[in-house]
């Protein structure tokens, strides 16, 4: 069997990748999750957009998921009267709540987030534009924070702003946001990314937001502010996913924590349970160029080695040049990284008790596959619930998550060394079961004549029922003692 990409790729859609022809080149790529960025666009054209990604996904048989990614709080400068103004070292620069927003010129620019005044003081930095503009406050007088340039250079519309070292007020979900999320449960999107969380009472809000809206999406917390970080237990608690989102959160901790805090994150959420996403610059230079830099690759592979279930393209597929060619680079630097063997060994949970039956069979297999010949694993599940268990494991070993449920084949996708199959329950009789579930294994190519394959499965069509694990010999239906 030809190795299989366990790391997923989760693309942002945009003005670039739109069309059923280039959805259809993306999925053949090797796309398995779409962004649809809620910062554009209105609530008719992400629907639109949703349901032509189903539809070219069922066409190219690529179960896809879909992430809504909320905008959250605009803490960003507003326009200028010429569009863009260039800022040098010294001079006074002042940032005005009260100021038109296309007003701005050479002294000054309005903000959009007009809490500002409020959260900053004299001696405070400001960075805009992602750090490239650097300003020190020199005074608040209302409605004004008059600063003075460190770093200068060109600053156009709609910038950024961040506070070095956290601390800005803004809420994470705006009234815009709660509108989307509305749109979010009507598309039935997979995951629901929250921008900006401060604590895990973000999280519980949006997901009650969802739920009432009658929305069923796993919530995945960007980690992009300082405060973020400091709370991050609590958060990775709350959350379904986590997405180490790197633009911001470089620009508030600094560049230098970046790796660190990185490490630790997906470290943390593994160990919980929780998916995890790379995101931010991974392959920014594509955007123009038809290759990645070296600096870039090493920085996909190191996501890898890190343990983390996806790594996310933004402007390298919304609008860059290269989309279907940026997936195909993103593809081959996983595939290889995931050579290393200091990947598929783990020690995760080993000296852990479980209290579920169902997580207990999970660790059993993927200690069994690990320490056995195993082709593959085959988990019969309704919820999913059971190979995100085995996922959390360090192993070479595919999981092919076998479901009769569209909503859960779609969340799978997000998940490490899972791998989807829409698979009707034909009968409760074990024999058969287990009979079919290894001829549709075959049926792909994934196994063949005396390979080994471990079926997990339960009793009930409930979620959290699985509580059977058992060794199957392809092509020998004399089967070793079933496991309850």
């Amino acid at each position: 069997m030809t190795a299989i990409r366990r790391t997923k790729i989760l693309a942002t859609l945009g003005p670039a990748t739109q069309s059923p022809a280039v959805l259809d080149a993306m999925f053949e790529a090797g796309m398995n999750v779409v962004r649809l960025n809620f910062s554009h666009g209105d609530p008719s054209a992400h629907i639109g957009l949703a349901n032509l990604v189903r539809e070219r996904a069922k066409v190219c048989n690529k179960p896809v998921g879909i992430l809504a990614d909320l905008q959250g709080p605009k803490i960003r400068i507003a326009r200028f009267k010429d569009d863009k103004v260039n800022l040098t070292e010294s001079d006074y620069f002042t940032l005005d709540a009260n100021l038109d927003t296309n007003a701005g010129d050479q002294q000054q620019v309005g903000i959009d987030y007009k809490a500002l005044p409020e959260d900053v003081a004299a001696g405070d930095t400001l960075l805009l534009d992602d750090g490239r503009i650097v300003l020190m406050v020199d005074k608040v007088e209302g409605s004004r924070i008059t600063t003075q340039v460190v770093f200068g250079g060109e600053l156009s519309n709609n910038k950024g702003i961040n506070r070095q070292g956290g601390g800005l007020s803004a809420a994470a979900l705006t009234d815009k946001d709660k509108q989307d999320i509305i749109t979010a449960a009507k598309m039935e999107a997979d995951y629901l990314a929250v921008s900006f969380p401060r604590s895990a009472d973000d999280i519980h809000e949006a997901r009650r937001l969802l739920q009432e809206a009658g929305g069923h999406a796993a919530i995945v917390a960007k980690i992009e502010r300082a405060e973020a970080v400091d709370a991050i237990e609590e958060i990775i608690t709350a959350a379904d996913a986590i997405m180490v989102a790197r633009g911001d959160l470089g620009v508030e901790m600094g560049d230098a924590a970046l790796p660190p805090i990185q490490k630790r994150i997906i470290s943390m959420a593994r160990r919980m349970n929780r998916i995890t996403i790379t995101a931010t610059q991974m392959m920014e230079s594509m955007i123009h160029n038809p290759i990645p830099t070296r600096a870039e690759v090493f920085d996909v592979a190191n996501a890898v080695l890190d343990g983390t279930d996806a790594v996310m393209l933004s402007g390298e597929t919304a609008v860059g040049k290269n989309p279907i060619k940026t997936i195909a680079a993103v593809h081959r630097i996983c595939l290889q990284a995931e050579q290393e063997r200091e990947i598929r060994v783990s020690r995760h949970r080993i000296d852990s008790h479980f209290e579920l039956m169902d997580e207990a069979i999970a660790m059993g297999a993927m200690y069994l596959a690990n320490h056995l010949n195993v082709k593959a694993i085959a988990a019969l599940t309704e919820s999913g619930a059971t190979t995100l268990w085995m996922s959390r494991i360090s192993s070479g070993i595919p999981i092919f998550a076998m479901t009769p449920h569209t909503h859960t084949a779609r969340r799978v996708t997000l998940y490490r060394g899972v791998y989807p199959i829409l698979f009707p329950r034909p009968h409760d009789d074990h024999a058969t079961l287990n009979r079919a579930m290894i001829d549709e294994l075959e049926r792909r190519g994934v196994v063949s004549k005396g390979d080994i394959v471990i079926i997990t499965k339960g009793d009930l069509e409930v979620a959290g029922s699985t509580n059977a694990l058992k060794l199957v010999q392809v092509g020998s239906m004399i089967e070793p003692q079933q496991i309850n």
